[in-house]
């Protein structure tokens, strides 16, 4: 797995490097990585590398002890740091983030924390309690460290797995467009790379890395994906072929343009309707919960992918959750039997404790959005 490097791959926890730096060249894979976290953290302050041991985040504990080592971040020349997050759901976990953290250090990452977090059953499902838990953790971590930039490690292939998800669930454009480049102080700076590159990376700094038992698990459904969907559907003679994962990673760029063009308009829908009173409503600043009221005509006449959008913006404005497909039909249907002359005024429940109704006749006729009085 190590490439051209013999006897560097797999380890049963992370292990190396013997020495510290190489003294042979980057290889390309490297350079790569270097150039995308100097893009990824310009302007950012003490980056916190999260660390789980296994290749991909160890190649970028690698790139960013080089890129601070020679300078080619300024935002990592003051140090870089790193934070393992220990689940506590395997054998050996406690082992196994304490090897990272030794592997972190001994590539002169500073400071370097070992969190350990209960991870609640929420029904969400196994893999979605786990990553909650641990962003919680790393968001902790960078605030009591002073950082605001945790660099996490998902790869182009990541990318590929997280739009077969997103299809096989029938999700919109924004879960098409995967997993964001960043949100908040998470940063995700090598999504251009694959695993091969980051095992390219591990092997020349001489670290031997740490495979995850759950991403072979066929109990999980991003498993079977990883280990079973795309190499059957990149099967040269059998599937699609070569190539599927960097065409999935190009739709996912697609549409997270596509998403952002999107939510942008629908915003701007929304706060100008927002702002339509009512007849006989005084002016000045509504507050920034409470009943949201918006003009039945206007968003009738709006494209059904924004509309759609200011439903949902609504009801969070309300007080509620973001709604499901499902729901937001339901309200719709307010919005169409009112243009069809159908009779139904709601109210249609939410989640979050908010019903939305029609009120009004004719042409002041508004969608009402309100919390559910106990």
């Amino acid at each position: 797995m190590g490439g051209t490097y013999p006897g560097v791959g797999l380890s049963p926890v992370p292990e190396g490097p013997a020495s510290w730096p190489p003294a042979t060249r980057w290889p390309q894979a490297l350079h790569r990585a270097v150039h995308a976290l100097a893009a990824a953290t310009h302007g950012r302050t003490l980056p916190l590398v999260a660390l789980s041991g296994g290749a991909d985040s160890l190649a970028l504990s690698v790139a960013a002890a080089e890129a601070t080592r020679t300078r080619a971040a300024p935002a990592l020349s003051a140090g870089v740091g790193a934070v393992i997050v220990d689940h506590g759901l395997q054998p050996g976990s406690a082992a196994v983030a304490d090897r990272a953290a030794a592997v972190a250090r001994a590539l002169g990452l500073a400071p370097v924390t070992v969190e350990q977090v209960d991870v609640p059953t929420t029904g969400e499902g196994p893999e979605a309690d786990a990553r909650a838990a641990r962003h919680a953790a790393l968001e902790d971590a960078a605030r009591r460290l002073g950082s605001d930039a945790v660099l996490l490690a998902h790869t182009r292939d990541d990318q590929a797995e997280q739009v077969l998800l997103g299809l096989a669930r029938g999700s919109g454009t924004r879960t098409l467009a995967g997993i964001p480049r960043s949100r908040g102080v998470l940063l995700r700076p090598l999504l251009e790379l694959t695993r091969p590159d980051t095992e390219a990376i591990c092997s020349w700094a001489g670290v031997r890395w740490w495979e995850d038992p759950a991403n072979a698990d066929p109990a999980y459904l991003r498993s079977r994906i990883r280990t079973r969907v795309l190499p059957a559907l990149e099967d040269p003679d059998h599937g699609l072929g070569p190539g599927l994962s960097a065409a999935l990673a190009r739709s996912a760029d697609i549409a997270a343009e596509d998403a952002a063009a999107l939510e942008a308009w629908a915003g701007r829908e929304f706060d100008r309707l927002r702002e339509e009173r009512e007849p006989g409503e005084a002016p000045g600043l509504r507050p920034a919960s409470g009943p949201v009221s918006l003009p039945m005509g206007e968003l009738a006449a709006l494209p059904d992918a924004i509309r759609y959008r200011v439903i949902g913006y609504a009801v969070l404005a309300a007080g509620g959750e973001r709604p499901s497909r499902e729901r937001v039909l339901a309200v719709d249907r307010l919005v169409a039997t009112r243009s069809t002359g159908g009779s139904s005024a709601g109210p249609v429940e939410l989640a979050g404790g908010i019903v939305s109704h029609r009120r009004g006749p004719g042409g002041y006729a508004r969608l009402v959005f309100s919390a559910v009085r106990p």
